[in-house]
């Protein structure tokens, strides 16, 4: 159904992949992992057609939908007047077809709704059901289930598993990759190899991990062996036994196994949080609609000096909006947020709102932070974005690249308040247990929305407000049910 065979690919003199064959047949189910910024979602791009430049041969028997990483900037929804031109543009669909697949999905929303005004969990369903329809042989997810609510990813799971086609799936959630999954194909970045393992995630870090305990071994033996030959070499007198031992070293040295390299791994310290209030930000009565759809009601909504309270509901329920009404992205039909003088806000969007994706990331993190370049530069290396790095264009980087500039920014600047939309979306498990750490560390006040449990369990929030039931509750483990339940 889909081979690959030598690809080498690479952007300008760096070379992102080299030596690449794989083979994808029909009905299997295809997890694509590796670190961000290793070039997974190019990969995909390649397989569709739309990345060039490449050398080698795509084989592709069938038709491919994709699922894309950024929903946000999808320019056929942008385009698309209603839910229903968009998720089904040739009108192949009854609509009661449409609505029981929405049901599925859990999405709550009208065949006439305007599409940009979802939420991100709501478009990244959505995008979803489009593909859907497509009934393709292959099917392209770049991590389907950001934005999404516990339920919309159970739904997700269990489509997959059910599914008859091809499948490639991009995802750094553990769970999705081990019940939907049943071979992993593993990009490493110091080869520019992708590497095949049978079954699912788990087993695939198993089955690596044994992997790389036997090429250490290897290297280890092989090693003392090329010592001992050096030795035999610098002491050797002979002209002749000299000439033979030094072409020994040289194939002893050729025939190391070549191992993983060492992965550089982001550093993280969130600066002490600025002098503030008891108040730092409160609202009342905060109201807001987009045409016939109530998002919120009368929100009263007041936070205390040190308090990190968790936003909880599911999607489209309002909790990206409220967020945006405070950093004042959207006015409210109605309300009033009060905040405190002294108030400085850090700001993680789970879309990169912020973000002028024309601008580099060099002049992007200077203009957030007012750091000086050579500061800056230093500053951006302890996230994974130095060299050539910064002086790309943010639209260039991937998901979790974006997401690590985002952290960068709020990490250069003192505020008193973070404002978190989904923080480790777009992450690799490395990478969010480290923002984690430094979260969890962190002495100032946060509003934070997330579906992990797992995220949220650690944390530990001190409150947790509920959409769209708009009332505030003190924070215990028990509510990591509501969590996984929304």
């Amino acid at each position: 159904m889909l081979q690959i065979i030598d690809l080498a690919f690479g952007y300008g003199e760096k070379p992102l992949y080299s030596g690449v064959n794989f083979r994808i047949s029909k009905g299997q189910k295809v997890g694509l992992v590796g670190p961000n910024g290793s070039g997974k979602s190019t990969i995909l791009s390649i397989i569709r057609g739309v990345e060039h430049g490449y050398t080698g041969k795509v084989k592709l028997v069938g038709s491919i939908s994709l699922v894309p990483q950024e929903i946000k900037y999808d320019p056929v929804m942008d385009a698309s007047p209603t839910v229903r031109s968009y998720v089904d543009p040739n009108n192949l669909f009854a609509d009661y077809e449409i609505h029981k697949m929405f049901k599925g999905l859990e999405l709550n929303v009208t065949l006439e709704h305007d599409p940009k005004t979802l939420s991100g969990g709501q478009k990244t369903k959505l995008a979803l059901a489009r593909a859907l329809n497509e009934n393709p042989d292959i099917l392209l997810l770049d991590e389907p289930t950001n934005f999404m609510d516990i339920s919309g990813k159970r739904w997700v799971m269990k489509f997959l598993s059910e599914y008859q086609g091809a499948v490639i799936v991009i995802s750094h959630d553990l769970e999705l990759m081990d019940t939907a999954i049943d071979k992993i194909l593993a990009v490493t970045p110091y080869n520019g190899k992708i590497e095949e393992y049978k079954g699912n995630y788990t087993e695939y870090l198993k089955l690596k991990a044994d992997k790389e305990q036997n090429l250490k071994k290897e290297l280890e033996i092989k090693s003392r062996h090329l010592k001992r030959t050096e030795e035999r070499y610098n002491n050797s007198r002979a002209v002749a036994t000299k000439s033979i031992l030094r072409r020994k070293v040289e194939r002893e040295r050729e025939g190391l196994p070549e191992t993983p390299a060492v992965i550089k791994k982001i550093s993280i310290r969130l600066p002490e949080p600025k002098r503030i209030g008891e108040v730092p930000i409160k609202t009342v009565e905060i109201k807001k609609n987009y045409g016939d759809l109530k998002v919120l009601r009368g929100v009263d909504f007041t936070i205390l000096r040190g308090e990190r309270i968790a936003l909880i509901g599911s999607n489209g329920t309002g909790k990206s909006t409220f967020i945006k009404i405070l950093m004042d992205m959207v006015k409210p039909d109605s309300g009033e947020v009060r905040k405190n003088s002294e108030l400085s806000v850090g700001y993680y969007s789970q879309e990169f709102e912020t973000f002028d994706f024309n601008k580099s990331v060099i002049d992007t993190f200077c203009e957030f932070t007012k750091m000086h370049e050579g500061m800056a530069r230093s500053f951006l290396g302890k996230f994974l974005l130095a060299g050539s790095k910064a002086l790309q264009r943010v639209g260039s980087l991937s998901g979790g690249e974006k997401t690590r500039l985002s952290i960068a920014c709020l990490t250069g600047k003192d505020n008193n308040l973070l404002i978190l939309d989904e923080p480790t979306t777009y992450l690799d498990v490395m990478s969010q247990r480290i923002i984690l750490e430094a979260l969890k560390e962190y002495k100032g006040t946060m509003i934070i929305v997330s579906h992990s449990p797992e995220f949220m369990k650690e944390l530990k929030p001190t409150k947790a407000y509920f959409f769209p039931e708009h009332k505030m509750l003190y924070w215990d483990d028990e509510l990591l049910d509501k969590v996984e339940e929304v």
